[in-house]
């Protein structure tokens, strides 16, 4: 199903710290991916570790302002007529379209009360 959340990024001063403490309140386990300061959040193992999302630095951040909350991601069918709705009513594009390796292609916003969200077009493919 589309148009769905599918992925939340947590910002983080401390990656080893907010490790510890997502670890200790929900169980979640924080496999390595890409740079040092970014893991990925999955469930416990125990149950098939389903992936959550992830843990990154602020150095991530496409906005000067400090995320704090969530950044969630939004699974779409057709990431360049989304990108065209967002500036049509009102959002700001603020990441242009990036490949995620292997998963696919994301495009980061602001709505317009100032959140910042995502939206993905899977494709593993991209590069």
């Amino acid at each position: 199903m589309m148009n769905k959340p599918s992925h939340v990024a947590l910002y983080v001063d401390n990656l080893k710290r907010a490790q510890a403490f997502y670890g200790a309140i929900f169980a979640w386990e924080f496999p390595s991916y890409g740079p040092g300061d970014f893991s990925q959040i999955t469930t416990n193992s125990a149950d098939g570790g389903e992936l959550l999302g992830a843990l990154q630095s602020r150095v991530y951040a496409p906005i000067p302002d400090k995320v704090i909350g969530a950044e969630c991601t939004i699974e779409v069918d057709n990431l360049k007529q989304t990108r065209k709705n967002i500036i049509a009513h009102g959002g700001t594009i603020v990441m242009e379209k990036a490949a995620v390796p292997y998963v696919g292609w994301l495009i980061k916003f602001l709505d317009t009360e100032g959140n910042l969200l995502c939206v993905m077009e899977r494709d593993a493919n991209a590069r």
